[in-house]
């Protein structure tokens, strides 16, 4: 016992004596130090570092409520991005694992989605086209766009929501959300994201085969603005998997856990979502 931190033996200590109404009985902490051979001013320090981590966890927890409030499935790597500038005002030097840790033990982690609902149909007539992307290397912005779509779950049925995400900077640069699959659904999102666009290279749009991507109207409007058509082969969601990434970021992190309970604040979440992320 008397190799081990001299902290750690104090603590522990004191931890079995307060459990068992002990410290009463032998005149508290300043006695415990004082057979244990620390001084009174040590056991001041122990007792003022314990309130100083008490106070330390505190204000991580507002932090992360903070967070928590306005992305109710934020998850760690995303809590942590945003509480960093607090803690650094703050002084208080933690990284992600600490965190994860101190989360834990307030039991504030998030809890894991079952998997989705398939939204892609690629058994069609529909002219496909070939991956432009596998092996390339994305080295700047509208060089690579990435689309998907996925259901957002309400008490009045289903939204679907289609996004268009740039694949260098990770921006959310189009998307739409209806009621419906239908090509619109697709279109309206491309409609957006080349409105914002802001270079004039070449820029490729990926996606899986679904028969929304492979219209003629979508592809009309793509080749209307040189943009060209890429395509994952033979269906394998990890050729479009930063598309698929992307989706369930915005619903793990910025959705509530339940059906929204109505698409009205569906379709409001979405674009505050897009916005923050």
């Amino acid at each position: 016992m008397w190799n081990r931190n001299p902290k750690k033996v104090l603590t522990s200590v004191r931890a079995s004596f307060q459990s068992t109404g002990g410290s009463k009985r032998v005149g508290g902490v300043k006695r415990i130090a004082n057979t244990l051979g620390f001084s009174r001013q040590y056991s001041y320090k122990l007792k003022y570092d314990e309130q100083k981590i008490a106070h330390i966890k505190e204000q991580v927890r507002e932090f992360v409520h903070k967070v928590r409030k306005l992305l109710p499935q934020s998850g760690i790597k995303k809590i942590y991005s945003l509480i960093l500038p607090d803690l650094q005002a703050h002084s208080i030097k933690m990284g992600r694992d600490k965190l994860f840790e101190w989360m834990r033990s307030y039991n504030l982690l998030i809890t894991p989605r079952r998997k989705y609902v398939k939204t892609t149909d690629s058994n069609h007539w529909l002219n496909k086209y070939p991956n432009l992307v596998k092996g390339l290397e994305v080295v700047r912005p509208e060089q690579v766009w990435v689309s998907d779509i996925t259901y957002v779950k309400t008490d009045e049925g289903y939204l679907y929501l289609s996004m268009i995400t740039d694949a260098y900077s990770r921006k959310i640069v189009g998307y739409h959300i209806a009621d419906n699959m239908e090509t619109t659904l697709v279109s309206q999102a491309l409609k957006m994201a080349i409105r914002g666009r802001l270079y004039d290279t070449e820029l490729i749009h990926h996606s899986d085969r679904g028969g929304q991507y492979c219209s003629k109207e979508y592809v009309q409007i793509a080749t209307d603005n040189s943009i060209l058509m890429s395509m994952t082969e033979n269906g394998d969601p990890y050729e479009n998997a930063l598309a698929e990434r992307m989706n369930k970021t915005i619903k793990e992190e910025f959705f509530p856990d339940r059906p929204f309970k109505s698409k009205e604040l569906a379709i409001k979440a979405t674009a505050q979502a897009v916005t923050l992320y």
